[in-house]
């Protein structure tokens, strides 16, 4: 079928283009920027258009013919830009569309949330039905999104939310980069005890769960939770990375008030001139905010079982981060 990624030359949105179309599905991607996945996705045919989810004419133009909708693009962690800037995207962009889905007579239209919407889990694992508790602009802006997405659901338009965990793996420079670099220099600062809970989402976990969100009627209507099987402290996590890179590391305890103070005042000098801080506040609360989740609605209602473990996952990625040359170094 003919099916469209919006945020399709980015990170997640690249890996489930790239996907669908080995799979043999027509797809379009739309996004603003290029990206370092265009040729690759380019070389499986998919079809590229440049535009803004914000932008009714060229969402119109890429949707045209399509049947299915993934709706991955998002304004995230993005240096400079206004709080007008993430709820122009992450509210106004899928109300744009969501609008033009119901013009299109769009099949099903899989919307990519968060689980940062959940904010600092109190009592995990949270199910989807745990408070709604965003602690920033960019968790509470993919809430309001969410919301959009439940009011087309109640109009008639086919629907599916996911909450994705943290997503690594292949492909992506970013999140766990600096984890792994870290492992590798053999000391690891740890602020505050380590042991509140993180969940991890291996990239082809993710991409599967979209897979089976698109057959006819399964999980209409609904909003899941996407994770991997496993659900560790972050000092455990450290031991993952250290043991997949077949590396021994020192942890090494420090006090988190300091950093946490540090993360606001960067932030806060940074900005004005544009520049990425080394430390902000989101960054900091990987620290001390539990991230722990239940999946099992996604099992029941969408037959989701991550493929993927954690081990492997990790291992994966190491080997894309040594290709790339992230990771200098050898091993023990």
């Amino acid at each position: 079928m003919r099916v469209l990624v919006t945020g399709g030359t980015g990170f997640t949105g690249a890996a489930l283009a790239r996907r669908l179309a080995k799979v043999g599905h027509d797809v379009v991607i739309l996004d603003t920027k290029e990206g370092i996945h265009l040729d690759d996705l380019r070389g499986l045919g998919a079809d590229v258009h440049f535009g803004s989810v914000t932008d009714p004419a060229a969402v119109d133009e890429a949707m045209d013919g399509v049947e299915v909708v993934h709706h991955v693009a998002a304004a995230f962690r993005e240096i400079g830009k206004s709080d007008e800037h993430y709820h122009g995207v992450n509210v106004t962009g899928t109300r744009v569309m969501l609008e033009a889905a119901e013009r299109h007579r769009i099949r099903k239209f899989i919307h990519c949330s968060t689980c940062g919407v959940h904010g600092d889990v109190e009592d995990p694992p949270a199910a989807e039905d745990a408070p709604i508790a965003p602690s920033d602009y960019y968790q509470r802006t993919k809430w309001l999104g969410e919301l959009e997405v439940q009011r087309f659901s109640e109009r008639g338009l086919d629907t599916v939310i996911l909450r994705p965990c943290a997503i690594y793996g292949p492909g992506d420079p970013g999140r766990f980069r600096m984890l792994f670099q870290q492992v590798a220099n053999g000391r690891f600062p740890m602020f505050g005890p380590g042991t509140v809970q993180y969940h991890a989402l291996f990239i082809d976990n993710f991409i599967s769960a979209f897979e089976l969100a698109m057959e006819q009627e399964r999980g209409s209507g609904g909003t899941y939770l996407v994770a991997d099987e496993e659900c560790l402290s972050i000092e455990q996590l450290v031991r993952e990375v250290a043991r997949a890179m077949q590396l021994s590391v020192k942890i090494v305890h420090l006090p988190l008030l300091p950093l946490v103070v540090a993360g606001h005042v960067v932030e806060k000098v940074c900005r004005p001139f544009g520049v990425f801080p080394p430390i902000f506040p989101r960054r900091v609360d990987w620290y001390r905010q539990n991230r722990a989740f239940d999946i099992g609605r996604a099992k029941r209602d969408l037959g989701y079982r991550p493929p993927v473990s954690l081990r492997e996952g990790l291992e994966r990625t190491e080997a894309w981060y040594r290709e790339q040359g992230f990771l200098e170094g050898g091993r023990d």
